[in-house]
């Protein structure tokens, strides 16, 4: 009758432990935003949110990542306004990266994409097919 108690127990514990641990991974990745038809996920301050979003990586056909050099190595960078605009012209997200990544969940096509910091924008053309991701590396000198 100990021992049935004992193992009840354990099976509590192991239950309460793994739900808090599901609910703590799954609170680290920011809530997804929405534009329109596009859906988009910013942030990756902080281990816990930068981990939960390279999980999610896979997830989202684009995947752009935020860096400026400085004489101490790359550091990454949050607040980066980003354009993404179709190849017929019409911008279909435009916002301020909450964090180091960002994540965007696009139909397959081609599209226009600036990144800015400071002073200076970047651009890069992506081509996004139907199954895959493309992951863009933006670094600024600081």
């Amino acid at each position: 009758m100990k021992q049935k108690l004992i193992w009840r127990w354990l099976a509590v514990i192991t239950t309460v432990g793994c739900t808090q641990l599901a609910w703590a991974g799954m609170t680290a990745l920011p809530a997804a935003q929405h534009a329109g038809p596009v859906t988009y996920v910013s942030g990756g301050v902080g281990s816990d949110e930068s981990q939960a979003i390279k999980e999610a990586m896979h997830n989202y056909p684009l995947v752009l990542e935020f860096a400026g050099r400085t004489s101490y190595g790359n550091e990454y960078l949050a607040g980066v306004p980003v354009k993404i605009v179709d190849a017929h012209g019409k911008t279909v997200l435009e916002t301020s990266a909450q964090g180091p990544f960002l994540l965007v969940s696009l139909p397959a096509g081609r599209y226009a994409v600036s990144a800015s910091y400071g002073e200076k924008t970047e651009h890069r053309s992506v081509s996004l097919l139907p199954s895959g991701h493309v992951r863009e590396f933006f670094l600024w000198q600081m």
